[in-house]
């Protein structure tokens, strides 16, 4: 009987052992904990570092932003932007292609209406450490007059800037020159309505998707050539919630927020399995009850290998007494 014996206990373990795969880098909550960053209004994941996402404060003393390292809340390298003017209001930043960092100097802090924005780009360095980059700078007007604006995107594969500005009620796409032009001035026009008070948004790295999010909640569209199509409701943590990116696999939606300390939830994305219905718009809770599961995955591999060694000793006793 051993043999048969040997094959049982095989099939048992397989199965004690075969758990959903560990999050990958970079598809987890975590915590900012630099305490430098206390107005976190933008979010973007590294396609270079594995783990590390982009942050920067609205307001700040200087033209910085942090690269954070989301398996510890550690901020691992500061960069110093020059080549720019004095910051007014930053609200958003965006991974573009070949590593191009997009810096959205586009908010109204105070109500200023300001007659042009900018925008900045940057190489995203190779290297995380503490160093000064040259940005090259855009000026930014609207074809309608002044806009609140919060949120700004760059398609991942096009290259061009998008904007939404920010209105109780709704807002627009703002779409960009194919190219953005360091000298003069880039005109960007509204092209199709936003259903959403918009605080952040994120393109999923494949461009299809664009993930636009507010303080109580959130849409997903799909991009359709820029003609967007609703696919569902996304759910997020409620608060003071500025930022949004997509983690650099795609799997999540890492929904972020403004205050010292401030946590980084890691949502399903859009049409990922348990991610919102879009027929009900239904999503996961805000208290985070969808949120990481490696910790019940865990639970269970050692309940089945409790079960498997029991039910194999339990065979073994059955066959000894044939």
């Amino acid at each position: 009987m051993r043999r048969p014996l040997a094959i049982l206990a095989g099939v048992l373990l397989t199965g004690a052992f075969t758990l959903p795969a560990s999050a990958a880098p970079g598809d987890e909550d975590f915590t900012i904990k630099d305490p430098r960053i206390t107005e976190s209004s933008g979010l973007a994941a590294s396609r270079q570092h594995p783990g590390i996402y982009w942050t920067h404060n609205d307001q700040d003393t200087g033209a910085y932003l942090y690269a954070v390292d989301s398996s510890t809340g550690e901020t691992v390298a500061t960069i110093t932007m020059t080549g720019v003017g004095t910051p007014r209001d930053v609200e958003a930043i965006s991974m573009g292609p070949d590593n191009q960092l997009y810096v959205g100097d586009i908010g109204d802090n105070d109500g200023v209406q300001w007659p042009y924005v900018w925008i900045y780009r940057l190489p995203e360095p190779r290297t995380l450490k503490d160093q000064t980059i040259r940005a090259t700078q855009y000026v930014v007007k609207y074809t309608d007059g002044t806009r609140d604006a919060e949120s700004m995107v760059v398609h991942p594969k096009t290259g061009r800037v998008y904007i939404i500005d920010k209105h109780e009620d709704g807002g627009h796409l703002y779409e960009g020159p194919a190219e953005l032009s360091p000298s003069g001035t880039n005109v960007f026009k509204p092209t199709v309505p936003v259903d959403m008070w918009a605080t952040d948004a994120a393109f999923s790295p494949d461009g299809r998707t664009l993930a636009v999010r507010g303080y109580l909640g959130g849409i997903a569209y799909d991009w359709n050539g820029g003609k967007l199509k609703r696919l569902e409701r996304i759910s997020v943590p409620l608060g003071q919630g500025e930022s949004a990116s997509y983690s650099p696999d795609g799997n999540k939606l890492m929904l972020g927020m403004e205050g010292a300390g401030s946590t980084v939830v890691a949502e399903d994305a859009p049409g990922a399995a348990g991610s919102s219905d879009s027929a009900t718009g239904s999503g996961s809770s805000a208290s985070g009850e969808d949120g990481d599961t490696s910790g019940s995955n865990l639970k269970v591999g050692a309940i089945a290998l409790a079960a498997a060694c029991v039910a194999l000793f339990g065979l073994r006793r059955l066959f000894r007494r044939r």
